[in-house]
């Protein structure tokens, strides 16, 4: 007799999809909603939570990248600072203007050689809202007070701060409802050619309750970031795998270092640089490290050392010291490179490379090598064209000006955006919906709808949770775990006490989460 509460046992269901994409970080659930909105069919699995890996693990920016000039990515810094505006303009809720401060250090890299570099950094890029650089006097300045005797000038440059996993799922958003297939926790296991047409037959499993889902493709992307090379050797049959070199960056954040709101970029000794980034109203965000990863790639997490090389190295500016003992939160991404192990990790190309295999008339794979968060779209835009002659599709490209969900604010003006929605919602807690619209954008009208009183948002769960917005996260953005609530969807983890986690993993626990594929 059959067993029907056996996942094993129970008839495999075959699905059809123009195209599957492994992998919900920043680079898959862009080519989503690009190739979504073309009119493909769909499909994207993640073995974890969205954004789960290194597109949670940034240091929160969308920029040019200012020392990439120092290794002549003059190509990479052009298309960086391009889409630094489009972005601008898509997502205005979590893309934001920063200003940096860069103090000059003598005896590292010359006044002169900073000029230069930023005379370059605001004329290659398209720059349109944001303002140029400048020289900045330090002393007796809001800017300087922090800072350490003998740091007498900087030069003030602009980049925009992101919110990263956000990012990640606006995406994942976005191409669902046009009509693509977001399976989070679930892996692929493995894709094979099809033997009778073209195509890759590929076996899905959800790593909640085992059941395995078969799914014939006509593509697939490879879209796993540090995992690609162990997918192309263990999951795709077939596909020469490349040699990658995956690094750890890690980042710790610490109560706020400074009142204002500009960020700083210093010149470490070593010649590295180090942000110090104005992070969630009370905090500062700093980093980062490049090391040669020597552990697990599904639990990695900052080192002691790199805790104290980061301590160390911001303690060299900043009056107020920081020690292992005040940080509040650390996290660590892996970022594959394009490069050997040996080279110095920071003159490796942020650059990227779309490697297209096994082609043919309806059939390809494809695989995602590399690459930064701040040109995902583009990366997405060029996807489509690699498989432009493998698929069937007419409409050319959509996304450099569709706003993000939760982006459609008028003439992406955030500040007269949450104005009007401080008087039409005056009854929200300010501190709360300061978030929202910093968080959600025009989305929250979705949250807050058919609501009135704060009696309405349902359960206080502290750290300004209320179960409306748990609720929302969890039947709209595949939220299933407080650590997607807490720290991907949102970073309350770094405000809430364990009353608030008890009370939120129970409030899921009897729940019936939304499934919103």
């Amino acid at each position: 007799m059959l067993n029907t509460t056996d996942p094993k046992t129970i008839p495999k269901t075959i699905q059809e999809t123009d195209l599957l994409i492994i992998g919900g970080g920043i680079n898959g659930t862009g080519i989503a909603r690009d190739a979504s909105g073309r009119g493909l069919s769909v499909m994207l699995c993640e073995k974890g939570d969205l954004a789960a890996g290194t597109s949670s693990a940034s240091t929160k920016l969308i920029h040019g990248g200012l020392r990439y000039l120092e290794y002549y990515e003059f190509k990479l810094v052009r298309a960086s600072l391009a889409e630094r505006e489009v972005l601008l303009q898509l997502a205005p809720h979590i893309v934001k203007p920063l200003r940096f401060i860069l103090p000059h250090s003598p005896g590292l890299r010359p006044a002169w050689l900073i000029r230069l570099g930023l005379f370059l950094y605001d004329h290659l890029g398209k720059r349109k809202k944001l303002p140029g650089s400048g020289w900045q006097k330090l002393p007796g300045t809001v800017y300087g007070d922090p800072l350490v005797p003998g740091i007498t000038k900087a030069v003030q440059y602009s980049d925009c701060s992101v919110s990263d996993s956000r990012l990640v799922v606006l995406n994942a958003v976005d191409a669902k409802e046009r009509g693509a297939k977001i399976l989070t926790r679930t892996e692929c296991v493995k894709a094979v050619p099809l033997k009778d047409k073209p195509g890759w037959e590929v076996t899905l499993r959800g790593t909640k309750d085992g059941a395995e889902t078969i799914v014939h493709a006509r593509t697939i992307v490879n879209a796993t970031g540090p995992w690609a090379e162990l997918n192309l050797h263990d999951v795709i049959d077939g596909i020469a795998p490349p040699k990658m070199r995956l690094v750890k960056g890690s980042h710790i954040v610490v109560k706020r270092l400074f009142e204002h709101d500009k960020a700083y970029i210093f010149q470490n000794t070593d010649r590295r640089i180090v942000f110090a980034i104005p992070f969630e109203q009370d905090f500062t965000l700093i980093g980062t490290t490049d090391v040669d990863l020597d552990e697990d790639l599904n639990v990695v997490r900052p080192s002691s050392d790199e805790v104290d090389y980061l301590c160390t190295a911001i303690n060299l500016f900043f009056k107020k010291k920081t020690t292992p003992d005040d940080v509040v939160w650390s996290f660590s991404g892996v970022r594959p490179l394009l490069g050997e192990k040996g080279d110095d990790a920071a003159e490796i190309t942020r650059d990227y490379r779309l490697d297209l295999q096994h082609a043919s008339k309806g059939s390809a794979a494809l695989s995602v090598l590399g690459g930064k968060i701040t040109t995902y779209r583009v990366l997405a835009e060029k996807t489509m064209v690699k498989l432009a002659d493998v698929l069937d599709f007419t409409k050319g490209p959509w996304t450099a000006d569709t706003p993000l969900p939760g982006g459609d604010i008028s003439g992406a003006d955030l500040p007269a955006f949450a104005e009007a929605m401080r008087k039409h919602y005056a009854w929200v807690p300010s501190e709360v919906l300061v978030r929202y619209v910093n968080t959600y954008g025009t989305r929250l009208m979705m949250i807050l709808d058919n609501m009135s009183k704060v009696a309405d948002m349902g359960i206080d769960f502290g750290a300004g949770l209320y179960e409306c917005e748990a609720r929302y996260l969890v039947e709209h953005e595949w939220a299933l775990t407080v650590e997607d609530i807490l720290w991907r969807r949102t970073k309350l983890g770094l405000k809430a006490n364990e009353a608030t986690k008890t009370d939120l993993q129970e409030w899921l626990l009897n729940t019936a989460a939304g499934d919103p594929t």
